[in-house]
């Protein structure tokens, strides 16, 4: 029997029109409309928006949580169970949401406020690294303070993190076949995000999360659990925690998943999977079209 695993991407995975076959769907129509009480502007426009406003971190947020919401929705729908689920940073969010540990709504403001805090980091800097001798770069964020690994996302694929002269300095001395810096507004997933991490949490605590109707994997802690407390908890260190997604592919394996499905736009995530499982059979969900069971699918 096949073992499934639902993953969420997240900030790097929008694009201009995502999601563009659920503006009018009538299902879909509910939740766009909350999502614009909610925040005040609209998902639709945004996502359509030819400026790519959906790539400012205030937007793409909750844009990505919105979509991939109405999409995990969906797949309940149709019928579709996972045995574990997992989201890469904003995805964790989406992930919550789609295991009933908090309701749409609730899980809206918080992303919102996540968005809000994160724009407005304004301290350091963020880089890919492709193509690297792992033992290197270990070396050299040990040896410089305020960077940190933020983003082990496979063995070929890492994002460092942390004020703009440690980061250039492990750039400086670490070969690679390529290294890129992000265009974000500030060093997520590092120490730097203490102060919006610490506003972050208040607004968790005020929030029950109930147990997950799917063991989740979080971005800190790879191993999947269903406790609210646990889940709650681990969510409040993932803004400043590393998104250890490597692991989470390692552990998927190890549970016996032999079957992904990535839900929201892009292939990203599967992108990176592949790299360190070749042999689980990977899908991406990002359009009505793509729901498995679907009438017009």
């Amino acid at each position: 029997m096949t073992k499934t695993a639902w993953v969420f991407p997240g900030q790097g995975s929008q694009a201009i029109g995502m999601g563009a076959d659920l503006y009018e769907f009538p299902e879909a129509q509910s939740k766009f409309e909350q999502a614009e009480q909610i925040l005040g502007w609209s998902v639709p426009a945004v996502c359509q928006d030819e400026g790519d406003k959906v790539s400012k971190t205030l937007y793409t947020q909750p844009c990505l949580y919105v979509i991939e919401s109405i999409l995990a929705d969906l797949m309940w729908e149709q019928g579709q169970r996972p045995e574990l689920m997992t989201g890469h940073s904003l995805g964790e969010f989406v992930a919550l949401y789609a295991a009933k540990v908090f309701d749409f709504e609730t899980g809206l403001r918080l992303v919102k406020r996540r968005a809000e805090l994160m724009d407005a980091a304004s301290e350091g800097i963020m880089a890919a690294l492709l193509g690297f001798d792992r033992d290197q770069l270990e070396q050299q964020i040990s040896q410089t303070p305020d960077v940190v690994l933020a983003n082990d996302n496979n063995a070929g694929q890492v994002v460092i993190s942390g004020t703009e002269a440690a980061v250039e300095s492990v750039l400086a001395n670490v070969k690679s076949r390529r290294a890129v810096k992000l265009n974000v507004s500030g060093a997520f997933h590092s120490p730097l995000m203490s102060a919006a991490a610490t506003e972050f949490q208040q607004a968790l605590e005020a929030i029950t999360f109930r147990a997950a109707h799917v063991p989740i994997l979080s971005n800190v802690d790879p191993t999947p659990v269903t406790e609210g407390i646990v889940l709650k908890d681990r969510l409040i260190r993932q803004m400043t925690g590393s998104v250890r997604w490597r692991e989470i592919t390692l552990q998927l394996a190890d549970k016996g998943i032999d079957r992904i499905i990535e839900i929201g736009p892009g292939k990203v995530l599967t992108g990176i999977i592949r790299r360190t499982c070749p042999d689980i059979a990977l899908e991406n969900v990002s359009s009505l079209a793509e729901i498995p069971g679907r009438e017009d699918s």
